[in-house]
C-alpha cells in the first residue's frame, strides 16, 4: 500500500491545470487560426472534426497504453506532445496539414486526459477521500488561466505566435516536473493485475450514463471552442474582450466544482443533476437573447457553474454500478463522454454555416434540458 501525500495530490492537480491551461489557450486562439487559414464556420468545425478522430484513436488506445507503462509515464509523454504542439498552430503550411496537427493534437489530448484521470481515480480509491471535483476544478482554473493570460498578453500587443511558444515551453516545464511526483507504475496498477485494458463501448446503464456524459461534454466542448468567436463574430467584442467569455466560464466552473464535493455529499445526485441542467439551460438563454456582451459574460459564468459538476457526478455513478469495477466503468463512461467532448464544436460549426453560428449555440440549451430531464437515469446507478 502507497502512502498518497500531498506532494502526489498536487503533481496530479498541476495536470489538470497543465490541461486546462493548454486547452484555454487553443481556445483563445480559434479565431486567429479562422482568420489564419482563412477558414469559414464549416472548414473550421471539419478542422475540429479531424481533432476528434485523433480522440477517437487515443480512447481506443489509451487503455492498453496506460495498463502497459502507467499513468505516470504516458501522462509525461502525452503532456508535454500536447504542450509542443500549440507552437504549430499558426505555422502549417495550409490546411490540410493543419488538421494533421490538429489529428495530433486530438490523440494527445485524449491520451493525456485518461491518463490523469487514472491516476485521480487511483489517488481516491487509496486516500479514500473524494478528490475527483477538486481535480476537475483545477481543469477549469488552468482554463481561466489560460483564457486570462491569453486576453491580457493580446491587450499588450503580444504577437499570437509568441504567446503559443511561451505557453507551450511553460507548459511542458510544468508537465515534466509534476509528472514525477505522480504515484510510481506499481502502486497505480495495484489490484488490477491480469485485467483486460483493451477499449469496448459501455452497455446497459453505463451506456445510459455515457449518452448523458457526452451531451454535457458536446454542450461544454461548444463552449470552449466557439465561445470566444461568438463575442467576436456575433456581438461585436474585440478579441482582447471576447476571450473573457472562456475566462468568465472556466473561472465560474472551477468556483462550483472546488464546492462539488460538499454539494453531492449534501444533495443526491438526481437532484443535483437535475438543477444543473436548468441552471444551465436558462444561463445560456440568457447568453444567446441579450445583445450586451457585459450581460452574455454572466450568462457564460452561469453555463460554467451549470456544467461545473455533470461529469463528476455521471462519473461516479459510472463508478457505483453493480458489478462493475469502479476503473472500468469511469473509462467506458468517460470514452463515450469524450467523443462528445471532441465531435460536438465540429456539429456546432456544420450548424452555423447552415444557419448562424447563435441559432448553432441553442443546442446548449437544449442538451442541458435534456440532462435536466434524464437526471432520474442516476437515480439507481448512484445508489
Amino acid at each position: 500500500m502507497v502512502v498518497v501525500t500531498a506532494g502526489t495530490r498536487w503533481a496530479s492537480r498541476a495536470q489538470f491545470f497543465s490541461s486546462g491551461f493548454i486547452f484555454a489557450t487553443w481556445g483563445v486562439h480559434v479565431p486567429t487560426v479562422k482568420a489564419h487559414y482563412g477558414l469559414d464556420e464549416a472548414q473550421l468545425g471539419l478542422a475540429l472534426l479531424a481533432a476528434g478522430a485523433g480522440a477517437m484513436f487515443g480512447l481506443t488506445s489509451a487503455g492498453r497504453w496506460i495498463g502497459r507503462h502507467g499513468p505516470r509515464r504516458i501522462a509525461a509523454l502525452s503532456g508535454c506532445v500536447y504542450a509542443l504542439l500549440l507552437a504549430g498552430l499558426i505555422a502549417m503550411p495550409g490546411y490540410f496539414a493543419l488538421m494533421g496537427l490538429l489529428a495530433a493534437f486530438g490523440l494527445v489530448t485524449s491520451v493525456f486526459d485518461v491518463a490523469i484521470n487514472t491516476e485521480a481515480a487511483q489517488l481516491e480509491m487509496q486516500s479514500g477521500t473524494p478528490l475527483m471535483s477538486g481535480m476537475h476544478g483545477m481543469f477549469s482554473l488552468g482554463g481561466m488561466a489560460g483564457a486570462a493570460s491569453g486576453s491580457a498578453v493580446l491587450a499588450a500587443g503580444m504577437g499570437a505566435q509568441t504567446h503559443l511558444l511561451l505557453v507551450a515551453a511553460a507548459m511542458v516545464l510544468l508537465v515534466a516536473l509534476s509528472s514525477t511526483r505522480m504515484l510510481p507504475k506499481v502502486a497505480a496498477a495495484s489490484g488490477t493485475a491480469g485485467a483486460d485494458h483493451s477499449f469496448r463501448l459501455p452497455r446497459g446503464p453505463l451506456a445510459v450514463l455515457g449518452i448523458l456524459a457526452a451531451l454535457g461534454l458536446i454542450a461544454e466542448g461548444a463552449i470552449y471552442d466557439w465561445s470566444v468567436l461568438y463575442m467576436q463574430q456575433e456581438l461585436g467584442s474585440p478579441q482582447k474582450q471576447a476571450a473573457l467569455a472562456y475566462a468568465a466560464f472556466s473561472a465560474a466552473m472551477a468556483a462550483a466544482r472546488f464546492g462539488g464535493d460538499a454539494m453531492r455529499a449534501r444533495f443526491t445526485p438526481v437532484a443535483l443533476l437535475r438543477g444543473s441542467g436548468v441552471l444551465a439551460a436558462a444561463a445560456m438563454t440568457l447568453v444567446l437573447l441579450t445583445d450586451l456582451p457585459w450581460l452574455a459574460l454572466v450568462g457564460f459564468a452561469g453555463v460554467g457553474v451549470g456544467f461545473a459538476n455533470v461529469v463528476p457526478i455521471l462519473f461516479g455513478a459510472s463508478a457505483r454500478v453493480p458489478g462493475v469495477e469502479p476503473a472500468s466503468g469511469i473509462a467506458s463512461v468517460s470514452a463515450v463522454a469524450y467523443l462528445g467532448f471532441m465531435a460536438g464544436p465540429a456539429v456546432i460549426g456544420l450548424l452555423a454555416r447552415a444557419s448562424s453560428l447563435t441559432a448553432a449555440l441553442y443546442v446548449v440549451v437544449i442538451f442541458a434540458a435534456a440532462l435536466a430531464a434524464s437526471a432520474r437515469f442516476t437515480r439507481s446507478e448512484a445508489g
